[in-house]
C-alpha cells in the first residue's frame, strides 16, 4: 500500500510540476507577445476578440457588432453592421454608397482606420464635394464565397449604389472551417508550437506559391468554380438593383519586381468582363515598390499605409465616375 501511495504522489508531483512549467511558459509567451508585433498571435487575438462563430456554414465566422480592439498596435472598431469604422449615416438624396467587399486587405489589417484605402477614398470624395459614403465590409480570412454570402445574408439592407469586390489571389481557395481546436483557441504557447511546426515542415518559397495558385485556378478546381458562381450571383443582383460593380484585383506583395502571378490577374480580368464588372488591376500602382515599404510590419505581408494610399489613388479615378448603373 505504501508503495502505491509513493507512486501516486510521484505522478501527482510530475503532473503539478508540468502544469506549473506550462503555466509559467504561457505567462512568458503572453508577456513577450504583449508588444503586438507577432503577426500570427495578433491574428489569433483578432479571431478571439472581434469574431464570432456563424451558424451559416458558408460564412464559418462573422464580425461582432459594436466592439473594438487594439491589434498589431492598431485600433479596429466595428459598427452596428460589423463594418470597420463608425456608425453608418443616412444616405443623403442622390448620394452614392460604395461598399467594399473583401478579406483582411480590404479590412486594412495593420493599418490605422484613417489610412485605409476606404478612408482615403472617403477623404477624396469629401474634398471633391461629392455626396458619397465609402463603407468597409472587409473581414480577415474571408474568400469570395464568404464575403458574397455575407452580403446576401446581412448587408443588402445597406442598399449600396456601388459595390467594389477587392479581390485577392486567395479568394478562390476553398477554406476549411476553423476554430475547432480547443487548445489552440486558448493557449498562446500551443499556438506558437503549432506555427513553428508548420514553418519547419511546410514549403514557403515562391515556386511553391506559384504551384499552389496554379492548382487553385485550374478550370475544374472546386474553389475556383465556387468563386465564379458567387461573383456571377452578385452580378445578377447588381443588374436587378442597378448597382455599379467593380473588381479591384489586388496583387500579392511578396515580389513586385518580378511578379509571378500574372496568370491569376488574366483569369480574373476575363471573369470580371464576362460578368459585367469594371476591372481595376492594382498591380501597376504597386509594382516596383520594395517589400519593406509595402508590408504592414516585418513578417506581415499585408499592404502598409503606403500600399493603401497607392491603391486608393488607382481606384479613385475609376469609381469617381458617375455614369448610370447598368
Amino acid at each position: 500500500m505504501q508503495r502505491y501511495k509513493s507512486v501516486l504522489f510521484s505522478i501527482l508531483g510530475i503532473a503539478l510540476s508540468t502544469a506549473l512549467c506550462l503555466g509559467v511558459a504561457e505567462a512568458i509567451i503572453r508577456i513577450k507577445n504583449s508588444s503586438m508585433t507577432n503577426y500570427d498571435i495578433e491574428m489569433w487575438r483578432y479571431a478571439r476578440e472581434l469574431k464570432v462563430k456563424s451558424p451559416d456554414p458558408a460564412l464559418d465566422f462573422d464580425h461582432r457588432h459594436f466592439v473594438s480592439a487594439v491589434l498589431q498596435n492598431v485600433n479596429i472598431r466595428l459598427n452596428e453592421w460589423g463594418l470597420r469604422g463608425g456608425p453608418v449615416q443616412p444616405l443623403p438624396p442622390d448620394g452614392r454608397r460604395i461598399l467594399f467587399l473583401g478579406g483582411s486587405i480590404t479590412l486594412g489589417w495593420g493599418v490605422p482606420e484613417e489610412q485605409t484605402l476606404e478612408a482615403r477614398l472617403q477623404a477624396m470624395f469629401d474634398q471633391a464635394g461629392a455626396k458619397v459614403q465609402v463603407l468597409n465590409a472587409g473581414i480577415g480570412n474571408y474568400n469570395t464565397e464568404r464575403y458574397t454570402s455575407r452580403f446576401f445574408k446581412e448587408l443588402t439592407g445597406l442598399e449600396p449604389t456601388d459595390i467594389v469586390v477587392q479581390y485577392f489571389l486567395r479568394d478562390a481557395e476553398a477554406l476549411p472551417p476553423g476554430g475547432g481546436n480547443l487548445l489552440l483557441r486558448h493557449s498562446e504557447i500551443a499556438l506558437t508550437l503549432w506555427i513553428a511546426w508548420h514553418r519547419l515542415f511546410d514549403r514557403q518559397d515562391e515556386q511553391s506559391l506559384v504551384d499552389h495558385y496554379r492548382e487553385a485556378y485550374r478550370p475544374d478546381a472546386p474553389g475556383f468554380l465556387v468563386m465564379q458562381q458567387k461573383l456571377g450571383q452578385l452580378a445578377v443582383y447588381a443588374r436587378e438593383h442597378h448597382i455599379r460593380l467593380y473588381l479591384a484585383m489586388t496583387p500579392d506583395v511578396h515580389n513586385l519586381m518580378n511578379y509571378p502571378f500574372g496568370f491569376v490577374h488574366d483569369a480574373m480580368r476575363q471573369i470580371a468582363q464576362k460578368d459585367g464588372y469594371t476591372y481595376i488591376d492594382l498591380l501597376p500602382a504597386l509594382q516596383g515598390q520594395p517589400p519593406q515599404a509595402l508590408w504592414a510590419m516585418p513578417g506581415d505581408p499585408h499592404p502598409s499605409a503606403l500600399g493603401h494610399r497607392l491603391m486608393a489613388e488607382a481606384i479613385f479615378p475609376v469609381i469617381s465616375q458617375t455614369a448610370a448603373a447598368p
